[in-house]
């Protein structure tokens, strides 16, 4: 995957049987396309890993970060979950597909399942603390911001 421009990330990629390079459906794309290199049917509230046939060396600083296609989830209800590649991972890229719709959901070989983003990462440093900072919003969770 490269993107124009000088500090563009790299990521070199072995492709394995049924597999396809990510590629960016459009120019302003966030997410480069994966596509399934198995054919699978996900039942309804069913989940599946589904194979890319990709292995990936995301570069160090960087996460691969899996996002669901909008046109499945509206039209299919169809999501992903666990979706970080840590730089440090070899091993085949699988997409981690959940059915939400009421009907079967078919995917054959070559289909686009996902979307994946490269993004440079910052590692922090946890420390103990006493006390932290107060602020406007303080313990307010869920829904607290408003609508």
């Amino acid at each position: 995957m490269e993107e124009s421009g000088s500090d563009a990330a790299v990521v070199p990629a072995l492709v394995g049987a049924g597999g396809r390079l990510p590629e960016y459906a459009s120019a302003g794309g966030a997410g480069a396309d994966l596509r399934a290199s198995e054919a699978v049917v996900i039942a309804p509230d069913g989940r599946a890993a589904v194979a890319t046939g990709l292995r990936l060396q995301i570069p160090a600083g960087h996460v691969g970060l899996v996002w669901p296609r909008s046109g499945l989830a509206l039209r299919h209800g169809i999501d992903t979950l666990a979706g970080v590649v840590d730089s440090d991972y070899r091993g085949e890229l699988k997409v981690v597909l959940v059915n939400h719709g009421e009907q079967p959901f078919a995917i054959a070989v070559g289909d686009r399942v996902a979307q994946l983003l490269v993004q440079r990462v910052e590692r922090a440093r946890f420390v103990a603390s006493a006390a932290l900072e107060t602020t406007s919003r303080g313990e307010g969770g869920f829904g607290s911001t408003g609508r």
